[in-house]
């Protein structure tokens, strides 16, 4: 028979474990941010998302057949854009450490053929990595805030912005995006959002919704805010 005292010191040491978890999910999350060898740079193109950053081939991280399947597989996917096939838009997931799969921008080849060298045709425009939180918007905040306080300390003097919005996808207007945005002189953006769409919809379009931390090019940052 477990004694009370015994009983206590499993509570506690529980409670450590837990305590510990929390602080090394936090500390993975800083690690992962803090990759950059200049922590305190405005440049884009020093940070990463899964190792990945912007101005990389994509060719890097997968092989051209299963990014031309994915091109075919998303080429609807922004109709709502007046160019809605500049870009191509893949999706890549694997066992990554720390997101359920990462997305990318690269540039159309179908209407960019001009391009010749290979690597060049394959060049990542926006990097972005996902975390589902279905049905738990408080959990995916308490992790973006995470995020944020990392990207904080990397971008002191980035303008930082702050906003709460529907999601043009649900013409209900229940389901909003809840975002904070790093503004790079540029025109380049580092973003962190939680989506928490209205479950009837989510359902039917079979959606999913989560964290979102992107890195996103200037060019493509223009082409994502030209709507029809």
């Amino acid at each position: 028979m477990v004694s009370t005292y015994s009983k206590m010191s499993l509570v506690k040491i529980n409670a450590s474990i837990s305590i510990l978890m929390k602080k090394l999910s936090i500390l993975l999350f800083s690690l992962f941010f803090l990759s950059s060898p200049s922590v305190f740079a405005d440049d884009i193109s020093d940070f990463s998302i899964e190792g990945i950053s912007i101005g990389d081939s994509l060719l890097d991280y997968m092989i051209e057949d299963e990014i031309l399947e994915q091109i075919e597989r998303t080429k609807d996917y922004f109709l709502h854009l007046k160019e809605p096939n500049k870009y191509a838009f893949i999706k890549l997931t694997r066992d990554f450490p720390t997101y359920d799969s990462v997305d990318f921008l690269i540039k159309n080849n179908a209407v960019n053929q001009y391009v010749g060298n290979k690597n060049e045709k394959y060049t990542i425009l926006y990097v972005a990595g996902y975390i589902k939180y279905i049905e738990d918007f408080d959990s995916c905040i308490q992790k973006r805030d995470e995020v944020v306080k990392v990207l904080s300390r990397m971008f002191p003097d980035i303008q930082k912005i702050e906003n709460v919005y529907k999601s043009i996808q649900d013409p209900s207007g229940n389901s909003i995006r809840d975002d904070i945005q790093y503004n790079f002189d540029s025109g380049a953006e580092v973003e962190a959002e939680c989506s928490d769409f209205e479950e009837t919809y989510r359902v039917k379009n079979n959606m999913g919704e989560g964290l979102l931390v992107s890195i996103t090019h200037e060019e493509t940052k223009r082409w994502f805010s030209d709507h029809k």
